[in-house]
């Protein structure tokens, strides 16, 4: 395929995304005709991906401290930043396919490639399909443990798209699916699981219910007129008290998981990021005007950040 293709077609596939990141890669740098399956995969908006993949790498990271460097965490690392950004974009492609009819009538999502028509139902399938083989392949080389649960997440993505219509509390569904990667990476290094691990998925989850709901807020009114629930939603007015409580759990959670796997200097450092993950959290708290949709999307962006402490904080601690 090329850029030679018919101008009705080409108008669609150059219809960009309303939030998409600003000069972002795919439509700077990427042939015409990939462009709308590569939206469809959420490749214009990578802060989906990197809050798939952090949960991972500061699990991967605080196992790594807890018991010692091994030659093959190399290969995890970059096996788990590959397969972040196939299963997001896999998991982004089924949900479109399941929300197209909702997503066509919310302002910030009918751009999007199916209900926009850039992307026909069976070619966003047949592209879930292969981003989906292409991530197995990154599966089969880990061990035994890490291939099952890896399987068993497939039902966490398969499920969310729909709890939005049935439950006020769909964001406990994603942080379920986004958070997996937390109990993956500790057993892909040690080969079994551990009450760190479930303490860091516990926490992600709570984390994962802080930046959704703000994320969900940009939608709220659209979401009201369609039918669709959201914390955002049953929170309304009441958000900030009770992300709050959310992130003291992600904070208290993280802590206890650095207490008991670490010691000394190791310990210490892990307490000071700890301590720099808490207030980052805290400041997008004090600036989150939930009806202000431009500050939601800039404030769930930078959760990008908040998880980046964590993850340098347990590196620095697992150089020691």
């Amino acid at each position: 395929m090329n850029d030679d293709i018919a101008p009705d077609n080409r108008l669609a596939a150059d219809i960009r995304v309303a939030d998409a990141t600003k000069r972002n890669w795919v439509d700077r740098f990427m042939p015409l005709w990939t462009r709308p399956y590569l939206r469809l995969s959420r490749a214009d908006r990578p802060a989906g991906t990197w809050l798939l993949l952090l949960p991972g790498l500061y699990s991967l990271a605080l196992a790594i401290a807890a018991t010692g460097w091994r030659v093959e965490d190399v290969w995890f690392f970059i096996a788990f930043c590959i397969g972040a950004f196939l299963m997001r974009g896999a998991g982004c492609t089924w949900n479109d396919l399941a929300d197209h009819e909702f997503d066509a009538e919310v302002e910030r999502t009918r751009s999007r490639p199916l209900p926009s028509g850039a992307v026909s139902r069976t070619g966003a399938k047949f592209w879930m399909i292969a981003q989906a083989l292409l991530a197995a392949m990154i599966l089969i080389t880990f061990n035994n443990l890490s291939i099952v649960m890896g399987i068993l997440s497939l039902g966490l993505v398969a499920i969310y798209p729909f709890m939005k219509r049935v439950t006020w509390w769909p964001q406990i569904f994603l942080g379920l699916a986004f958070n997996w990667g937390a109990l993956m990476a500790w057993t892909v290094h040690t080969g079994g699981l551990s009450v760190a691990a479930g303490l860091l998925y516990l926490g992600g989850i709570a984390w994962t219910l802080h930046y959704d709901t703000i994320y969900a807020h940009q939608d709220k009114d659209d979401d009201a007129l369609i039918g669709l629930k959201s914390t955002a939603r049953l929170f309304d007015s009441a958000t900030v008290p009770i992300l709050a409580g959310f992130c003291a759990i992600a904070i208290i959670c993280a802590t206890v998981a650095a207490a008991i796997t670490l010691s000394g200097l190791k310990l210490a450092i892990a307490l000071v990021a700890i301590a720099l993950y808490a207030v980052h959290l805290v400041w997008q708290l004090i600036r989150l005007d939930i009806d202000n949709g431009d500050v939601c999307l800039k404030l769930f962006r930078e959760n990008r950040d908040t998880g980046l402490i964590l993850l340098f904080g347990f590196l620095l601690a697992g150089l020691l």
